[in-house]
């Protein structure tokens, strides 16, 4: 079935030779919400601005419910709204004027009602007649949330749209995607959050130098990468790990007196009864186990940083 976003072998060259992105392929069922997260220049603003038309791709297709973004560009463009990362706005403009001339740029109709839902929506309605240069930071960027629903996407672009806002916003921001997700819309975001793409994607992508590693269903993700780890408490210090010991994924920490175990906890044998008889053994005493599951912040880091 195809998607309501098919991105197939797409590239961005710049004339310097850098290489933005390579071979991306990515496709989005509609509804979906997915996260892409990456360091920063890892191509994911530059995957997002070629999709919504303000960069040119270098190689590649991309079509938004079936329309190609360069020979079609006006019917897909009309599909995507996009919150970009920058606060870019007509700063003179009221915050009602800048909604109805968004939405009059793609073609549609005057729509009184519809604004108005999205202003209160993002609690903007009281400041409808108020000039944009006057709101705070995090009004200004609800208004480009606003802007961005003004002509009722179907693709929603969100390129850190919490980055640097207040608590109130983003629990706003993130009620909003839920209802819009309802509504049927496809939202895509990245954010330096791991823990709300953790909460709120169906699927995380990762991003690096230019390439898409993964893309897979978050609750997948986790259970093919998540790890555990079993910290051993030990009542004396070790000065190192003893040779009897190497059979386990060990490793020492905090100056000797804890003992890390890593090992995967979908296997049938874990291997920590074999490892605490070993401890025993040994003479090495201890006085508390703790066992942690590994977070998305974790497989993330693995990803980035693992050597192709």
């Amino acid at each position: 079935m195809a998607g309501i976003l098919s991105i197939t072998g797409l590239g961005k060259r710049y004339a310097s030779g850098l290489v933005a992105l390579e071979d991306v392929n990515l496709e989005i069922q509609k509804g979906e919400i997915v996260a892409l997260l990456g360091p920063n220049g890892a191509g994911k603003t530059t995957l997002i601005s070629i999709v919504c038309g303000i960069v040119s791709g270098t190689s590649g297709t991309v079509l938004v419910d079936g329309h190609d973004i360069v020979r079609d560009y006006r019917a897909s463009r009309a599909l995507i709204g996009l919150v970009p990362q920058e606060l870019h706005t007509d700063m003179f403009e009221t915050v009602w004027a800048t909604l109805n001339f968004s939405r009059g740029l793609f073609g549609k109709a005057p729509d009184a009602a519809h604004l108005e839902k999205v202003l209160r929506d993002l609690s903007l309605w009281e400041k409808r007649h108020d000039k944009i240069m006057t709101l705070s930071g995090g009004m200004k960027r609800r208004v480009l949330i606003a802007k961005a629903l003004a002509h009722e996407p179907r693709l929603l672009f969100l390129d850190e749209p919490t980055a640097g806002v207040d608590v109130e916003l983003r629990r706003d921001m993130w009620a909003l995607v839920r209802r819009l997700r309802e509504s049927g819309v496809t939202i895509i975001l990245t954010t330096h959050y791991i823990e709300e793409a953790e909460e709120m994607a169906d699927r995380i992508g990762v991003i690096a130098k230019g390439k898409l590693i993964v893309v897979e269903e978050k609750a997948k993700l986790m259970r093919q990468l998540g790890k555990k780890q079993l910290t051993i408490h030990l009542m004396s210090p070790l000065a190192q790990l003893p040779e009897a010991l190497s059979a386990w994924n060990l490793t020492l920490k905090s100056e000797g007196r804890d003992l890390e175990y890593t090992f995967d906890g979908h296997e049938e044998k874990s291997g920590i009864p074999e490892l605490l008889r070993k401890l025993a053994e040994l003479g090495l005493e201890f006085n508390d186990l703790q066992t942690r599951q590994s977070t998305l912040e974790d497989i993330f880091v693995s990803l980035v940083h693992r050597k192709p």
